[in-house]
C-alpha cells in the first residue's frame, strides 16, 4: 500500500514514516503543500495522510485541489485543530477520516487496516506463503513454526520487501542485541525457509521478491 504523508514537523514526519514502513507500507513524504502536487503528478497513491497547517498551501486546499482534479484517493487528516468547524470543513472537502494530535501511531495503523487495506493479506515468495494479518508462514502448504525473534525479523523483512531494513531495527528484536546474534538468527531463518536474505553492506538486510 502506497501512502503519501504531508507533515511539516520533520521529527514527527520521520517517526510516522518509520512506523508505517515497519508495518509494511510504502511511504513518500511532503513537508509543504505544493510538494504534494509534484509527487501526485509522478505517482499514484492508495492513501493520503494530510496535516492541515503546513506551508505554501494548507491541507484543506491541497485536498480540495486534488478532488477538483478528479483524484478520488482516500484521505485522513491529522491535525491539532480541534474545533468542530475545522472537522466539518475537512469532511465536506472529502476527507475519509480525522485524527487529532497528539495520537498513538498504532491508532493510525488500526484505522488504515480496518478501512483502506485490501482484504488479501497473503504474500508469496517462491515456495513460501505468508499470511501477514495472522503472521502465519507456510512452505509448500505446510505451516512453519518460527520462534518469536525470527518471526518478528521475518515479518519486518517481508513487509519491507525489496527495501533495505537497517540492522539496528532488526537487532531490537533480540534479547541481547548485537551484530553476531543477528547474523545467527538470519542464517537460521534462511535455512528454515529456504529464502535469500541479502546483506547490504553498511546498510542492513533485505528480501527481494522480483
Amino acid at each position: 500500500m502506497k501512502i503519501l504523508l504531508l507533515e511539516d514537523d520533520r521529527i514527527l514526519c520521520a517517526s510516522l514514516r518509520e512506523y508505517l514502513e515497519l508495518e509494511g507500507y510504502m511511504v513518500d513524504v511532503a513537508h509543504r503543500g505544493e510538494e504534494v502536487f509534484d509527487l501526485t503528478f509522478e505517482k499514484d497513491y492508495d492513501l493520503y495522510i494530510l496535516d492541515i497547517n503546513v506551508p505554501d498551501t494548507d491541507g484543506f486546499d491541497v485536498l480540495r485541489a486534488l478532488k477538483d482534479a478528479g483524484d478520488e484517493t482516500p484521505a485522513i487528516y491529522i491535525t491539532a485543530l480541534t474545533d468542530i468547524n475545522s472537522i466539518s470543513r475537512g469532511f465536506r472537502i472529502g476527507a475519509e477520516d480525522y485524527i487529532k494530535k497528539p495520537f498513538d501511531p498504532e491508532e493510525l495503523v488500526i484505522r488504515i487496516r480496518s478501512k483502506y487495506e485490501q482484504p488479501n493479506s497473503r504474500i508469496v515468495l517462491g515456495d513460501i506463503e505468508y499470511d501477514s494479518m495472522n503472521r502465519l508462514v507456510y512452505s509448500k502448504g505446510e505451516l512453519i513454526s518460527l520462534g518469536e525473534v525470527q518471526q518478528n525479523i521475518f515479518h519486518t523483512l517481508i513487509m519491507s520487501c525489496n527495501r533495505v531494513v537497517d540492522s539496528y531495527t532488526l537487532m531490537d528484536y533480540l534479547e541481547h542485541p548485537n551484530a553476531n546474534a543477528l547474523r545467527v538468527n538470519l542464517a537460521k531463518l534462511k535455512n528454515k525457509l529456504g529464502i535469500e536474505i541479502r546483506n547490504i553492506r553498511g546498510q542492513g538486510y533485505m528480501i527481494e521478491n522480483l
